[in-house]
């Protein structure tokens, strides 16, 4: 959803600002007056306190919030391999055997159902 006086971003709240190449990520939720700056990231199932900013670059991880710069990789692994992306988001264990295989094989099923879809013209 995207609510009112925002600038653009998915599952962005009231008076919530996203910069061009920020990254929002599934299941993320964006409080209300929060910043995402340039090249920013808000992971998975990650949950932004009401005003909250990701600083240029920064990754912000986990619910709440851990806003961390991405030279702290180990720390932001730590809280990101707890929110499991490839389960949460695939279906799929992060262990699953051919795991990209498997996730691709699922989403070109899935794409395939539309192939037959018309376009609209405006």
């Amino acid at each position: 959803m995207i609510g009112d006086h925002c600038l653009i971003g998915p599952n962005a709240r009231d008076e919530v600002f996203v910069a061009t190449g920020a990254a929002i990520f599934h299941g993320a939720r964006l409080g209300r007056g929060s910043e995402v700056r340039v090249h920013a990231t808000v992971h998975l199932r990650t949950r932004l306190e009401p005003g909250a900013t990701v600083p240029i670059g920064w990754v912000a991880v986990g619910d709440p919030a851990r806003i961390l710069p991405p030279n702290r990789h180990d720390e932001i692994w730590e809280v990101q391999k707890l929110l499991n992306f490839p389960e949460w988001v695939y279906g799929f264990d992060r262990s699953t055997p051919d795991l990209m295989r498997r996730v691709t094989r699922r989403l070109s099923e899935a794409l395939a159902a539309h192939a037959g879809d018309a376009l609209i013209d405006d």
